[in-house]
């Protein structure tokens, strides 16, 4: 059920550069299904900024009906929503969207799991309820340069994880392609989010494996009626035509042209 709700900022930190982690506390929580999901926040109570901002969740706790948010503060969307302080509340609609599926995965197996800058959040409780499940988790996780890096202690925690930078700051050095290509990991499911030349790299380099990909798109509505975030799909589906916020963000690979 999508619910429109007004949610108490509980804590808030910058975890890395221009980086805001947030808690959120209010009923829509018990409504999320899935890791993946997002949020359509209302940053301001004025129509400036007209539109929401989608927000992925990292990850959240239903019995104290909280989850948290991690984004980038870039625009003047979401440098406003990092201005908000311990107490304010926020107009939340959520959750929205198709999110990963854990049951994908079984125990015992081995689950890759690759996240690209700000693509990273949404495999956090992914890798928290695999890992209940007893899958083991490989986390590679890409970021620009170190200043960019976040959750490696948390990711840790969890299983094996990987850091990369493009500018060789620190961890590896390269793309996470390039990692997994140096030093392969053997899985049986894949789950990846991030930019869109990150997704078509990892689906390319796993053409024959099971695998699940998150995209990130500009949107309007949030629930598929604007058809803002429309993409293509690949020759064969039932449909030449996916909208990212209510199909997805979450497709299997090579459903989506990318």
């Amino acid at each position: 059920m999508i619910l429109q709700d007004r949610m108490k900022v509980c804590s808030t930190r910058q975890i890395a550069n221009n980086i805001i982690e947030m808690v959120l506390e209010g009923s829509l929580v018990k409504e999320i299904t899935s890791p993946g999901q997002f949020v359509h926040i209302r940053v301001t109570d004025t129509l400036e900024p007209l539109l929401r901002r989608p927000i992925s969740i990292a990850s959240y706790d239903k019995e104290n009906e909280q989850m948290t948010l991690i984004f980038r503060a870039e625009g003047k969307g979401t440098q406003l929503l990092a201005a908000k302080a311990v107490g304010d509340t926020l107009n939340v609609l959520g959750p929205l969207g198709n999110g990963f599926s854990a049951d994908h995965s079984e125990s015992g197996e081995t689950a890759l799991l690759i996240g690209g800058g700000i693509g990273v959040p949404p495999l956090y409780q992914l890798s928290k309820e695999l890992t209940a499940k007893g899958v083991k988790c490989v986390h590679v996780l890409g970021f620009q340069t170190a200043a960019a890096v976040f959750y490696e202690e948390e990711f840790a925690a969890l299983g094996q994880t990987r850091i990369v930078t493009a500018d060789g700051s620190t961890g590896e050095s390269g793309f996470v392609t390039d990692s997994l290509a140096r030093n392969p990991v053997d899985f049986t499911t894949y789950y990846t989010c991030g930019p869109t030349p990150m997704l078509h790299a990892v689906q390319q380099a796993f053409q024959e494996q099971k695998g699940f990909l998150s995209f990130e798109q500009r949107m309007g509505c949030g629930i598929g009626a604007c058809f803002a975030c429309v993409c293509e799909t690949q020759q064969g589906q039932d449909a030449a035509y996916v909208k990212v916020c209510s199909d997805g963000p979450v497709f299997p690979a090579g459903v989506v042209a990318i």
